[in-house]
């Protein structure tokens, strides 16, 4: 985690250290986002804690991005560092829009242009499948256009650092991405958010750290 209050980069980099020599085979890594009604929420608000700066968390990303890399891990996904053959299937999976169905309460699925979650509610979720009432348990979140299913692919698939296939979204879409967005597409190459090559779009070192930018421009 990135930027806890009063941490320092030493102290990041002694952490990463010792997480490294653990040797796990998957490293998630995610900057801080405060939650409202929690206590660090609540502390910050009072100012009795401080977070660190964004210029800070920014460097302590890219310094754990470099000790990871040099420790054999792969930065296959932007929060997201694997040893080879361990990246997250299911991320994958998502990120490349494929389908996916969850089962249980509250759990989220995505099929046939589809999204849907189950409730959160145990004990109605359970009566509901006893009186064999099995669509109450279901709430649909977006039934998706061609569009809106073009949108998401690109803003799904920046997350993965080797960025959109040009010919996977055309076999898809039955459409060249440049062409089909061209104007987001310019907009964030001139800002040198984007790169594009003979068959992928993707985030530049830039974009990384400004990807909510690009996230934006496709939703």
């Amino acid at each position: 985690m990135l930027g806890l209050p009063t941490q320092t980069l030493e102290e990041l980099i002694s952490s990463v250290r010792e997480i490294i020599y653990l040797n796990p085979e998957h490293i998630s890594l995610y900057s801080l986002i405060l939650e409202e009604k929690t206590l660090l929420f609540e502390k910050v608000k009072d100012g009795k804690l401080k977070l660190i700066d964004e210029e800070l968390e920014r460097k302590m990303y890219w310094k754990t991005n470099k000790l990871l890399k040099q420790s054999g891990f792969n930065h296959y996904e932007i929060s997201n560092f694997a040893k080879e053959g361990f990246e997250s299937k299911h991320n994958i999976n998502c990120w490349q829009q494929n389908e996916y169905l969850g089962f249980g309460v509250a759990a989220h699925s995505y099929i046939q242009n589809k999204r849907f979650s189950n409730i959160t509610n145990l004990e109605e979720y359970i009566d509901n499948i006893v009186n064999n009432q099995f669509d109450k348990n279901r709430t649909i979140e977006e039934i998706q256009d061609k569009q809106a299913k073009a949108k998401e692919y690109m803003l799904l698939g920046f997350r993965i650092l080797r960025g959109i296939s040009i010919s996977e979204f055309e076999r898809k879409f039955g459409i060249n991405p440049l062409f089909y967005f061209r104007f987001e597409i310019s907009k964030l190459e001139g800002e040198k958010l984007i790169e594009v090559d003979l068959d992928n779009i993707r985030l530049t070192k830039k974009g990384i750290d400004f990807a909510n930018f690009v996230f934006e421009e496709f939703v």
